[in-house]
């Protein structure tokens, strides 16, 4: 495959931006805010809307209405909502709020669910979060990463968690001062900005992968339209060195809209890209096209390769006694018989050492 470099613009660092805060904080208008500031026109606006209906209570809002919804009930699992992420790109939208990512991890459906489910059917060990990891990695994940889409915006529920803390020589437990999403631990990680939001409605930035960016999402302000008008100008590179003003904004595919169902069919077929690889583990496949961007398909020598890599890292795992990232990094192996295999060693490896 030949690679050509090009000089970067602001226009390909696409906005991912993660909101959380306790119910009735104001996520979802907060989301509406941003995303009428970014497109102008709610038509061109979706949501994905796991709340029960509480997402459609602005339709009639006279700022933020008129955007549209995709429902997702009862079935809360990664590749229903890599479904519904297919669907509003075949649709053409240029904002899409997931509203809420925490079903997804947290429903009976969810990963969690899935891997309770895992457990009282008989698996053991690694093997237990195996599946729901590798689907939450590739079927959701992925799809948040990788999308077409302009701008997508991760509301999610949060929690004051407990801690263990240690007084007097004393172990106790105590509500922790820090605000934590309702998801997996790793996902503010793959955010390029994310915050807060308090009973005041004001943003507290927690991350801002850009200085600039901080002049976008103002810390200790409540998010406006502006503040999605804000991040418009800088996604076009109007207010940054890096591009011209006239940059065009990344467009999503052209129009071509279908069914929840139609999505749903088809989530996870051919989708062969693996997950980034945590932090320390090799880097491997083939990089996207240096112009089109698009992901380039992986030949079945770049498939063996990437394999043996990965056996390398999981081999390193073990011998750390990490079972539980050997298993996270095996389930992106993509042979499905060399994945089993290699998810069983796992196991009786750390059968071995519970013993």
């Amino acid at each position: 495959m030949n690679y050509t470099l090009r000089r970067a613009i602001t226009s390909e660092a696409k906005p991912l931006v993660g909101l959380y805060a306790e119910s009735g904080n104001g996520k979802t208008r907060s989301a509406l805010l941003i995303a009428k500031g970014f497109c102008g026109d709610m038509a061109r606006v979706a949501m994905i809307e796991t709340e029960s209906g509480r997402g459609e209570a602005y339709a009639d809002d006279p700022v933020v209405g008129g955007y549209s919804v995709l429902s997702i009930r009862e079935d809360f699992s990664p590749k229903s909502y890599g479904a519904a992420i297919r669907a509003a790109e075949n649709c053409n939208v240029q904002c899409l709020i997931v509203d809420s990512a925490s079903h997804e991890w947290e429903a009976a459906t969810g990963v969690l669910g899935m891997a309770a489910k895992n457990q009282e059917e008989g698996k053991k060990g690694p093997l237990v979060w195996q599946r729901p990891k590798m689907d939450h990695s590739r079927e959701f994940m992925l799809r948040l990463t990788q999308t077409p889409i302009p701008l997508v915006v991760v509301c999610m529920r949060a929690k004051y968690v407990m801690e263990e803390k240690v007084k007097d020589g004393k172990k106790d437990w105590v509500r922790s001062t820090d605000l934590s999403p309702k998801q997996s631990e790793d996902i503010l990680y793959e955010m390029f900005i994310h915050g807060w939001i308090d009973k005041a409605h004001a943003f507290h930035g927690t991350k801002y992968t850009l200085d600039v960016l901080r002049q976008v999402f103002k810390d200790g302000e409540p998010i406006t339209v502006d503040t999605g008008k804000r991040l418009a100008q800088w996604a076009t590179g109007a207010t940054g060195a890096t591009q011209p003003s006239s940059a065009a904004p990344a467009k999503a595919p052209a129009s071509s809209p279908v069914s929840p169902g139609d999505a749903q069919a088809g989530a996870g077929a051919g989708d062969q890209t693996a997950a980034a690889p945590p932090e320390g583990v090799s880097e491997r496949g083939p990089r996207p096209d240096a112009q089109t961007g698009a992901a380039a398909v992986p030949t079945d020598a770049d498939r063996v390769a990437d394999d043996a890599k990965i056996i390398e890292d999981v081999d390193k795992f073990i011998s750390k006694r990490k079972y539980q990232s050997a298993a996270d990094v095996a389930s992106m192996i993509l042979d499905d018989a060399l994945r089993g295999a290699t998810l069983e060693r796992i196991a009786a490896a750390y059968k071995k050492v519970a013993k």
